[in-house]
């Protein structure tokens, strides 16, 4: 059960951050993101780099049977940037967002303690305490979307048509 409920949520967190960091790479979509008009190109680019590695070392590596040391530190990584996402929110005053980013931290944090016994001298945490957590977490972050999406609507003006903002 154990092994199951952590790969449900490494491929959740890879399918996520795979998702989010392609229209970041490719420069398509991101204009419909908070935010990332403030950021330079060529740091989106990075972020987007940062988060497609992030997701293909979750769960290539154990898929493969090689280089499984790579995962928990993809999820420690992942587990960063979405920190810092978090601090970029915050200083925004977006707390919805800010709320989401820090419970992808969480759940990512949460894959690098269960995976970091790939790591051959790692210490490691209870299964019986990190799957509880898992199965806390990963609702969480879905309830999180479904509300961030539905408050992030585009403004309509009185006619009903979408308002077109200045960016």
């Amino acid at each position: 059960m154990f092994n199951s409920t952590v790969w449900i949520a490494q491929s959740f967190l890879a399918l996520f951050f795979f998702a989010a960091g392609l229209p970041k790479v490719a420069g398509r979509g991101i204009d419909r993101w908070v935010g990332f008009d403030q950021v330079p190109r060529i740091m989106t680019v990075i972020i987007g780099v940062t988060e497609v590695l992030g997701a293909v070392a979750l769960v290539v590596p154990l898929l493969i049977d090689r280089f499984e040391w790579t995962t928990p530190l993809a999820a420690v990584g992942i587990a960063v940037i979405s920190l810092m996402a978090s601090g970029f929110h915050l200083r925004a005053r977006e707390w919805l967002a800010t709320l989401e980013t820090a419970l992808w931290a969480s759940l990512a944090a949460t894959i690098a303690i269960a995976r970091w016994d790939e790591l051959a001298t790692a210490p490691s945490v209870s299964e019986d305490v990190l799957v509880p957590i898992l199965f806390v977490l990963v609702p969480a972050v879905i309830v999180n979307i479904v509300f961030l999406t539905r408050a992030t609507q585009p403004a309509k003006e009185e006619d009903g048509r979408e308002a077109m903002t200045a960016a």
